[in-house]
């Protein structure tokens, strides 16, 4: 764990950034969701070391236990703190892994800067393309309903952090995703943001149209979203970024809600692994498998 200090953004002072770098090998750098911080990263961090993969998490200005600024929330600031991370690591052949708000760091990041030391690239139930409702996305969520959440944060944050988690994870008192410590944790996790942060980056996320920088990735690219997630719908996010990037593996986890690297951790790890490593993804060795049945060749997976 060390602190990495970048000077993105128009403020002369530079903002220290706290970094996990666990394990050896091909380097993964995971981009955390809001309200979160790289702590939600536990159960990728526990497991993908143990198949000799260096992982690198880092708190978002703002949150965890980075510098919180009173300002640097736009997007160019933030892909800019990434490329920070991956300058003063001096990373190379990186998988870049953005969950939800950090799949906007990582476009951003590949339009800004390129793709001379990215490997890879995976959207995990990501904000991209393009949240917010307009003329030219008229599929998008309403500006009314962002201006709702910023209110409420700067209202009564812990509330309304506490009722978004359970959202998050999809629970409900008949159907309960995850245990009430998980919630517990993620909500003490989220209150370690600054509140400006926290309202700051509602905007950032919901805002930012990130069509034109989903355009210019050209390496291997996977999309993985939740067909249950009530906090970024399918159809306005993966569904429409996997059909701007056609080239893309998209996989849809069934009944999976928005915080689906608790709820389908296992899953979601072995696809990452597998994905890393140039292997067939779990899809892909089902679909070989059914053909081959059809066929009838025996294939115990």
């Amino acid at each position: 764990m060390t602190f990495i200090e970048s000077t993105s953004g128009h403020s002369d002072k530079s903002v220290k950034l706290f970094v996990q770098d666990i394990g050896q090998g091909k380097p993964v750098v995971f981009i955390s969701g809001w309200p979160l911080s790289s702590e939600m990263w536990e159960y990728q961090l526990n497991v993908l070391p143990k198949h000799f993969l260096r992982c690198i998490a880092y708190d978002r200005r703002g949150f965890g236990k980075s510098d919180k600024p009173w300002e640097g929330y736009d997007y160019d600031t933030l892909a800019g703190d990434l490329n920070s991370v991956l300058e003063e690591l001096d990373l190379h052949e990186v998988t870049l892994v953005g969950f939800s708000m950090g799949g906007g760091e990582v476009a951003r990041y590949m339009s800004k800067y390129g793709d001379a030391r990215i490997a890879k690239v995976v959207f995990i139930s990501s904000v991209v393309p393009y949240m917010l409702k307009t003329e030219s996305n008229p599929d998008g969520l309403p500006k009314e309903m962002f201006d709702e959440f910023v209110a409420a944060t700067e209202d009564d944050r812990p509330k309304f952090l506490a009722e978004f988690a359970k959202g998050f994870y999809g629970n409900s008192f008949l159907s309960p995703n995850v245990s009430d410590e998980i919630l517990t944790w993620h909500n003490n996790l989220a209150l370690q943001a600054s509140g400006r942060a926290t309202s700051k980056c509602i905007r950032a996320f919901s805002e930012t149209d990130f069509r034109d920088d989903l355009k210019v990735i050209n390496v291997p690219t996977l999309i993985i979203h939740g067909d249950a997630d009530k906090t970024v719908p399918i159809d306005v996010s993966g569904k429409r970024t996997s059909e701007l990037m056609p080239a893309a593996e998209y996989i849809v986890y069934e009944n999976a809600p928005h915080g689906l690297f608790i709820t389908e951790k296992e899953r979601l790890n072995d696809d990452l692994i597998r994905f890393i490593a140039g292997k067939p993804l779990h899809s892909e060795v089902a679909g070989e498998a059914i053909n081959a049945v059809q066929n009838g060749a025996n294939i115990i997976i």
